[in-house]
């Protein structure tokens, strides 16, 4: 239960919504000439002396002296210039404005239409843009440029105006105030000239302005404005936690069924639904007919569907066979109170032989208000000249084969009957009609069915051979067995026609099921992206682009055709609908005039990037309604993938900041110990030698010199193996490959490790006709001595440390054993790692852990493999370098 003593909370939000933005305020006319710009600019000057920093975007004046004098007083921003067919155009700077950035603009004409060209089509969507950027809005518009009130002021004044205004921007406007003038006053003023010139003013005294044009006009105005201080007051109520009578609302359901009806039947709706104070929904019912339809008609819905989108209504389309079961069971299952639909006009008897949807809601909308729009024939579509009236398309061959299938019918029912006489033969002629039906539908059916009834009565019915009927129980007999005929053919065209919906839509959900299997089985955001583009091609025929935030721009990351490339204009649409969120390009308020349409990809976690989709060779929209379900489904799925595959990457980044981790808490560890063990042997030497250096003689300083000297070349080793693990880690190392000679490298490691290896007997065992090595001599000798200090420290003093070379295939192999305690087997593999130390019994071993790992990294950079094994023949461990033997280099030993 809601607590009516607490605000709304939909009011609260939306009340902190427009704080946001700037306010609108609307100057609201019945007519042209009731003074709207005027009152406009008293306005301006009014918020100017309060002190408002106030400019003029755009102001018709018409060339009125009055107007024009408001004008001089304030301050306007120079219109922007745009060549069109020869001329030049003045529109209202837009970028100017905005980087203005005035307290309060006056746009004059919300409704005008832009030049072509121009960032919007529509000067309203200008207006949104500054109230976007915090700049409050004056603006004028008269009633008849109202989206909903068109068609009633075209039928009052005749005359049909094709600028208009969505009754969302009104109904979002802050405020508005009506511009009145009594019909009396106005004829005055266009007798005055204050309005038109005098021709202009003669003419449209005759036409538009006559006293009850002008009178209806004024309750349009009047009536508008009250509906929207209404809403005002119940929005104040329900902010502010007033209690008030809260009725049980009204709910309206807009039918689009006739396509020369649509547009018309959602404003009467929208009117409906504003009278009421409900909310509305548009509603299509797609049965087997729509499958029938041409282009033009499947546009007329919708467009249909989208100005009802366009109004502030929901849409809905839903597949169903029967079209009143469907709306009434929709209309019950969302508590709508009225339902509105069109009337085509037919003829009575082609409404008793197809059915009346209209009548069949009528007799079971049981509590449900029916409300009904006659058609008219002038609200009948034109045909294209490229593209002919939609009428039935007669198949010649299909009505030959139905022909054809009564005329066998009609033999084999004279051989069943010549042969077994059986009592009646019109089942044969039956099966015929089912098979025209069940192949042709409706149409060849029908045709059978009269085909078969006469040759049935012809052949077979008394007296033979004639149409005539002697027998009254013969014609009882040819009646019942038309009307079967008739029934099963509609029965079975019927079917047929389910069966095809059936059949695309299984074909669709045949698509989209491999596409999610597809998806399972992606795990790189690439291969994502091109599997979504190309199945979006796939079943829509459209061609995609995705797009996703490089840095401080888009780029395209998939395409469909792959070769696909984006304009600047597109670019221009595609970066729009990035930063605003919001569809834009071909079809769209926003950049019409680019090829594509773009709308942004959002996943759980919000916005992620923009698809562009284009229709090669057609015009218009991009997408139907049709296809927009069907897209979004697509999308749907991708989204999902592309959730997953991010949780994946988080995964994989959770595993790497958990390892990098690792890899600081090891770092600092050995720092602490390592690399501080060191230090305080110098910093304790050098302290002596400088406080007490007199009282050392000569040796005890060498010795001490020479400690000290030893334990800084440990530290430089320690600082050494840091500096190339990073480099490892990075990507930074470029090894520089050269030939060279293993004995060379093989000298020049055991001279490093000459201290660490004066307490160990060395063995070298060296081949002489091994080829020179690609490797990079430095990192190879480095790796090397890793391996001998590995040695020196896990074997114990007075050991043999043997070193071989040997050819094994394309490589040269660099061997070094031991007779230490050998490695864990369950630790061969792991001894590469970073940090690794191999814990005995009762000691650790010192060191930083990452002698081995940089050798691994260094042998695998120039080629090679490294690898550790336990001897045999003893207890030890040998490890193995392998590296490349330069191709056709002579032996070492013979250069």
């Amino acid at each position: 239960m809601q607590d009516n003593n607490r605000p709304s909370p939909d009011a609260l939000l939306a009340a902190a919504q427009r704080e946001n933005r700037g306010r609108l305020k609307v100057f609201l006319g019945a007519a042209p000439g009731v003074g709207k710009t005027y009152a406009m600019l008293q306005a301006g000057h009014r918020a100017k002396t309060d002190g408002i920093d106030v400019v003029i975007g755009v102001v018709e004046t018409h060339s009125r002296a009055d107007t024009e004098a408001l004008v001089a007083g304030l301050e306007a921003v120079p219109p922007r210039i745009v060549p069109y067919k020869g001329r030049n155009l003045a529109e209202m700077d837009l970028d100017a404005i905005l980087a203005r950035r005035p307290k309060l603009a006056l746009v004059d004409e919300l409704a005008h239409t832009n030049a072509q060209g121009s960032r919007h089509p529509k000067r309203y969507l200008d207006i949104e843009e500054l109230r976007d950027a915090g700049i409050d809005v004056y603006t004028t518009v008269n009633v008849q440029h109202i989206e909903s009130l068109n068609d009633i002021v075209a039928q009052i004044t005749r005359i049909r105006v094709r600028e208009t205004v969505p009754d969302s921007v009104i109904a979002n406007a802050t405020d508005i105030e009506l511009i009145d003038l009594s019909p009396g006053e106005l004829i005055k003023r266009l007798h005055e000239g204050k309005v038109y010139v005098r021709d202009q003013a003669q003419r449209a005294l005759k036409h538009y302005f006559s006293p009850g044009n002008l009178t209806a006009l004024r309750e349009l105005a009047l009536r508008r404005t009250a509906q929207r201080v209404d809403a005002q007051m119940v929005d104040y109520m329900q902010t502010h936690a007033i209690q008030g009578p809260w009725a049980a609302g009204e709910r309206v359901l807009v039918c689009i069924g006739d396509p020369a009806q649509s547009e018309d039947v959602v404003r009467y709706g929208k009117r409906i639904a504003d009278h009421l104070k409900g909310p509305w929904s548009a509603l299509y019912v797609q049965t087997a007919k729509h499958l029938r339809l041409n282009d033009r008609q499947r546009k007329t819905i919708d467009d249909g569907l989208r100005m009802a989108e366009h109004l502030g209504g929901e849409t809905a389309t839903i597949i169903g066979s029967d079209i009143v079961k469907e709306v009434l069971s929709f209309a019950r299952e969302n508590n709508f109170t009225h339902i509105v639909l069109g009337k085509a006009q037919r003829s009575r008897l082609v409404e008793i032989i197809k059915g009346s949807v209209v009548h069949e809601l009528v007799r079971h909308a049981r509590g449900i208000t029916i409300h009904v729009l006659p058609g008219s024939e002038k609200e009948a579509p034109a045909s294209s000249p490229t593209e002919p009236a939609q009428k039935p398309i007669l198949n010649a061959a299909h009505y030959l084969i139905s022909t054809l299938g009564a005329v066998a019918a009609l033999g084999l029912g004279l051989v069943i009957d010549r042969a077994v006489a059986p009592t009646n033969v019109s089942f044969v002629f039956l099966a015929a009609v089912l098979f025209s039906a069940a192949t042709y539908g409706l149409g060849p059916a029908l045709w059978s069915a009269v085909l078969c009834m006469l040759l049935y009565n012809f052949f077979f019915l008394e007296p033979l051979y004639t149409l005539t009927i002697s027998d009254p129980a013969n014609v009882v007999a040819l009646v019942f067995f038309g009307l079967a005929a008739v029934l099963t053919s509609t029965l079975a065209g019927q079917t047929r026609e389910q069966a095809e919906v059936a059949r695309r839509e299984g074909r669709i959900s045949s698509e989209l099921y491999k596409f999610s299997r597809k998806l399972t089985e992606i795990n790189v955001l690439e291969d994502l992206l091109t599997a979504t583009a190309h199945q979006i091609y796939a079943m829509l025929k459209l061609e995609a682009v995705l797009l996703m935030e490089s840095g401080d721009r888009l780029e395209v990351r998939a395409a469909w055709p792959p070769e696909d490339k984006l304009d600047d204009a597109d670019m221009a649409a595609a970066q729009w609908c990035w930063q605003r969120k919001q569809v834009a390009g071909r079809g769209s308020d926003t950049l019409p005039g680019a090829k594509r349409l773009f709308m942004p990809l959002e996943t759980v976690r919000g916005p992620v990037g923009v698809l562009g989709l284009h229709r090669p060779g057609a015009t218009g929209s991009v997408l139907s309604s049709e296809d927009g379900r069907l897209l979004d489904a697509l999308v749907d799925l991708a989204a999902l993938t592309l959730e997953r595959v991010r949780m994946a990457d988080d995964l994989e980044g959770a595993r790497v900041l958990k390892e990098s981790e690792r890899f600081r808490m090891a770092l600092l560890s050995s720092v602490s110990h390592d690399l501080k063990t060191p230090l305080a042997s110098i910093i304790g030497t050098v302290s002596g030698l400088k406080h007490y250096g007199a009282m050392y003689d000569d040796a005890t300083r060498d010795e001490m010199l020479a400690t000290a000297l030893q334990q800084a070349e440990r530290l430089n080793r320690y600082v050494a193996n840091l500096l190339d693990i990073t480099k490892l880690d990075s990507g930074a190392l470029e090894p520089k490959v050269e030939a060279t000679d293993l004995d060379d490298i093989v000298n020049g490691a055991l001279k490093r490790n000459e201290r660490e290896l004066n307490q160990h007997r060395i063995k070298a065992a060296l081949a002489d006709d091994l080829p020179l090595v690609l490797a990079d001599p430095v990192l190879l000798e480095t790796a090397l001595a890793n391996i001998l200090e590995n040695a020196a420290k896990h074997t114990p003093a007075g050991s043999t440390v043997t070193i071989t070379t040997r050819r094994d295939g394309q490589d040269c192999v660099i061997d070094v054993s031991d007779e230490g305690p050998g490695i864990p087997d369950d630790q061969l593999l792991a001894v590469f790692d970073k940090f690794h130390r191999i814990a005995r019994a009762d000691r650790q071993s010192s060191g930083t852990g990452l002698g081995l790992s940089i050798t691994k990294g260094f042998i695998e950079a120039m080629g090679g493999r490294v690898s550790v094994a336990n001897r045999k023949d003893r207890t030890g461990a040998v490890f193995s370098l392998s590296i490349p033997c330069a191709p056709h280099a002579e032996p070492a030993l013979e250069k």
